[in-house]
């Protein structure tokens, strides 16, 4: 059998852990110290896949239309936004690590066929929270790919996301009839509470992490209504 080979490391921030990135043959793996087991692998991506292309299925059509990617992971999010938008459209992808940029534009790239060459990507690097600050009606569908999901793994910081709070600010950062579409390793009832809560219409989806089989992700689709009284 082929050995692993490391190919980089990283830092989480505030004491996250650390990221390493590694390849066999073709197969690439992304770990995290002190977790048994992988955070992703490039042979298991339907469910990021289907994370795009549900959270954009009401845009396909409109011209400049701008979606927010808040993780990116080894790019099979982003790369997925922008096979489901249209030409004149904007993908902006928010990641924290620097390190994970810089392995999809190096060796990681050829997962997802290298989005990030795409014209239409933009690259923020930083806490995609950030970019919900201050920020109204700015995006027609955020995907948020980010952890774990609504239960942190590697940052507790992101648990601001799937509070009230975060939710509020995100539902303030999304055009009328917005879709907020977020990926979980599981279900997760009280944070489809806090999504109604934050008014959004909620429907939430069960998919496997490779098609027809492996295990089952959740996603959580909330989309804002048009204005604050149409709650359907």
């Amino acid at each position: 059998m082929i050995p692993w080979k490391k190919l980089g490391i990283a830092k989480i921030p505030n004491d996250g852990g650390e990221l390493q990135l590694s390849q066999r043959g073709e197969e690439f793996s992304i770990r995290l110290s002190g977790v048994r087991g992988e955070l992703m692998n490039s042979r298991v991506f339907n469910s990021e896949q289907v994370l795009a292309e549900l959270g954009c299925a009401t845009i396909k059509n409109k011209p400049d239309a701008h979606v927010l990617v808040g993780g990116l992971g080894m790019g099979y999010t982003l790369a997925a936004a922008l096979r489901s938008v249209t030409s004149t459209s904007r993908v902006t992808v928010a990641e924290l690590i620097p390190e994970v940029v810089e392995w999809n534009k190096g060796p990681l790239g050829q997962c997802a066929e290298n989005p990030l060459s795409d014209p239409r990507s933009i690259v923020h690097i930083g806490d995609v929270a950030k970019l919900f600050e201050n920020k109204p009606n700015s995006y027609d569908a955020i995907l948020l790919d980010v952890d774990n999901g609504p239960e942190g793994l590697t940052q507790a910081d992101n648990n601001w996301l799937y509070s009230q709070q975060g939710l509020e600010a995100i539902s303030n950062t999304l055009r009328p009839e917005g879709m907020l579409a977020i990926w979980s390793a599981g279900g997760d009832s009280m944070f489809a509470i806090r999504l109604k809560k934050a008014r959004f219409k909620v429907d939430i989806k069960t998919v496997r992490a490779r098609p027809g089989k492996g295990s089952h992700h959740t996603i959580f689709l909330a989309q804002k209504p048009w204005q604050s009284s149409d709650i359907r």
